[in-house]
């Protein structure tokens, strides 16, 4: 889902982050390339779930293929399953998309019992085949590609993290916070929610972990259009990027930039930006 709210950007040197490109002579007055994030779309609209082809970077593949497209980091969906026993990477409420039966992500186990999550593969669109992943292995691939984790926690993880059982809500939580914790040193991983119920939970637990910086450094989202099935020409997103890039764009600071038209985008900036 596109996220509608994005944080104030982190100043990043753009030497650091790999994002300086060369420029044509004479380019020292345009912006610094921003930093790119990608997103994979969603289709609005009826029976949008019909359509969805999967496109989410919740895996290895994905987190691989932004890269190849350029982005330096990803937004992707963090799920509990039931009473918050693992930490998913998965966007839809349910197992649409996947292998077996279709239910909820927060009635399934990861491993055990009769209809497991675990295994499941993605049966349509262009990461057909893949799998799903946890929390923390999603994080150490992320960290091995060197992709910098955008995390948006669903909303559907109230059902563990808002329980009224303090053991299940203490579990859930801990599958959200620890794996975090657990790379402070060595990775930088935002996280948010669009769930005005979770978000004061979510922002007080991270900042009693001592994770304030998971808060902050946020890219700003760029396009102007949504995102359709198939996918809408980029072009429509021009007048967008151009007056995001006027307006956000640094001389002295890569800005972070969000987008579900990757390859379009980082193309579109070529000549923009150095």
């Amino acid at each position: 889902m596109r996220p509608t709210t994005w944080g104030v950007a982190a100043v990043t040197a753009a030497l650091l982050t790999g994002t300086v490109q060369a420029g044509p002579a004479g380019a020292a007055s345009l912006p610094l390339c921003p930093t790119v994030f990608g997103h994979g779309g969603y289709p609005t609209g009826p029976n949008s779930w019909e359509r969805d082809q999967i496109r989410q970077p919740n895996h290895p593949r994905g987190l691989a293929q932004q890269k190849g497209w350029g982005a330096s980091g990803v937004e992707a969906d963090l799920q509990l399953t039931k009473d918050g026993a693992t930490s998913v990477m998965w966007h839809n409420t349910t197992t649409n998309g996947l292998t077996g039966t279709r239910k909820a992500i927060t009635e399934l186990s990861w491993e055990s019992g009769a209809d497991p999550l675990k295994g499941r593969t993605i049966t349509r669109g262009p990461y057909t085949g893949e799998t799903v992943y946890t929390f923390r292995e999603w994080l150490d691939s992320a960290a091995s590609q060197g992709m910098i984790p955008l995390v948006e926690l669903k909303g559907e993880a109230r059902q563990s993290l808002l329980h009224t059982d303090p053991a299940i809500r203490e579990a859930g939580w801990a599958e959200v916070i620890s794996p975090m914790v657990e790379r402070v040193g060595s990775q930088h991983i935002m996280i948010y929610t669009h769930d005005a119920t979770l978000k004061p939970e979510l922002e007080r637990r991270v900042l009693e972990a001592g994770l304030a910086s998971s808060l902050t450094g946020h890219p700003y989202w760029v396009d102007g259009i949504g995102w359709e099935e198939p996918p809408p020409a980029a072009s429509g997103n021009h007048a967008s990027w151009e007056q995001e890039l006027a307006l956000r764009g640094s001389t002295t600071t890569s800005v972070r930039m969000a987008t579900s038209w990757t390859a379009d985008f980082t193309a579109w900036l070529s000549e923009r930006c150095v």
